[in-house]
C-alpha cells in the first residue's frame, strides 16, 4: 500500500495487519489489554516531544497516537462493537454538545463560565448514560478517576474533586503548612528506624505537594517533568566541566561536583 495523507488509508492499513493468515503475526496477537501499555507509552512521547518543542518529533508522535486510537477501534470492530468511525461520530457530537457557547446560542462567556458549563453537560450526560444502563452507578465524589493515570496526575484529579464537595483548604499556605508537618513526620519515622513508616509519610508529603501545585494552579506532572530536565541539564554540565579535567563523575568528590553544580546553576540564571 502506498503512504497517504487520507485516514482511510491507515484504516485499511490496520485492516490488512489484522487480516488472518495474511496479517502481521505480531499485530493479530494482540488485544485490548497488550496494546494498552504501548497507548500510554505515545500519549508520554507526544508530550515529550511538545516540551521540546520539536514539531517534527511531534508530528510523528501524533501519528504513532493516532495509530493506538485505529487499532483499538478495528479490534472493537473485530468484536462487532463500534468502528472507528463511531469513535469520530461520538467525539464529534460530544464537542458540539459541550460547546453551546461555540455551535448554539450562547455567547460572550468567560473560560470559568465555560468550564462551569462543561462540567454541567457532563453531569447531564452521566445522567443519560445511567439511566441507558438501568439506574445510577453506586459511586462517589472521587469517581471517574482513572487508576492507570500517572500517580502525580491521579492526586491531583482527586484532589480537584475533593474539592469540589467543599473538601479543601482556602489558601496555599495552609497547604505548605501541612507540607512542613508531613515533612516532619517523614524525619520521626526516619529517627525511629521505622522505614516502612518512612515510605507511608514520604507518599503524604507527595500528596501533599501535588495538592500545593494544583492550589496554584500548577501542573504538578509539568512542574516535575520540568525540574528533572533541569537536573539533566546541570548534571550535564558537571559532567562537561569534568570531562574536560580528564575526569568521570565516580572519579570526583561530592564537594568538587556540589561546586560544578553552583556554577552551572549560576550560569543558567545569568
Amino acid at each position: 500500500m502506498d503512504p497517504s495523507r487520507d485516514i482511510a488509508r491507515l484504516i485499511e492499513i490496520m485492516a490488512a495487519l489484522r487480516t488472518p493468515h495474511s496479517g502481521c503475526p505480531w499485530d493479530l496477537q494482540q488485544n485490548f489489554k497488550t496494546i494498552a501499555p504501548y497507548t500510554l507509552e505515545e500519549a508520554y512521547e507526544v508530550a515529550d516531544a511538545i516540551e521540546r518543542a520539536d514539531m517534527e518529533d511531534l508530528r510523528d508522535e501524533l501519528g504513532d497516537l493516532l495509530l493506538q486510537v485505529v487499532f483499538h477501534a478495528r479490534m472493537a470492530q473485530e468484536q462487532d462493537a463500534f468502528e472507528f468511525g463511531d469513535v469520530v461520530y461520538a467525539i464529534t457530537k460530544k464537542l458540539v454538545r459541550r460547546h453551546p457557547h461555540v455551535f448554539g446560542d450562547t455567547r460572550g462567556m468567560t473560560p470559568d463560565a465555560v468550564k462551569g458549563l462543561w462540567d454541567k453537560i457532563k453531569a447531564e450526560e452521566k445522567a443519560e448514560r445511567d439511566a441507558r444502563r438501568g439506574g445510577a452507578e453506586l459511586d462517589g465524589a472521587l469517581s471517574g478517576v482513572p487508576v492507570a493515570l500517572p500517580a502525580l496526575q491521579r492526586a491531583q484529579k482527586l484532589q480537584s474533586k475533593a474539592g469540589k464537595v467543599g473538601f479543601d483548604w482556602n489558601d496555599p499556605l495552609a497547604v505548605l503548612d501541612k507540607i512542613n508537618e508531613e515533612a516532619g513526620e517523614v524525619r520521626e519515622a526516619i529517627t525511629a528506624g521505622d522505614r516502612a513508616g518512612a515510605a507511608e509519610e514520604v507518599g503524604d508529603l507527595l500528596f501533599a505537594m501535588v495538592n500545593l501545585a494544583r492550589h496554584l494552579d500548577v501542573d504538578a506532572d509539568a512542574a516535575l517533568r520540568g525540574a528533572n530536565q533541569k537536573f539533566e541539564r546541570r548534571f550535564g554540565s558537571i559532567e562537561t566541566a569534568l570531562a574536560a579535567k580528564g575526569k568521570r563523575p565516580q572519579d570526583a568528590t561530592l564537594a568538587e561536583m556540589d561546586a560544578l553544580w553552583d556554577a552551572a546553576k549560576a550560569a543558567e540564571r545569568q
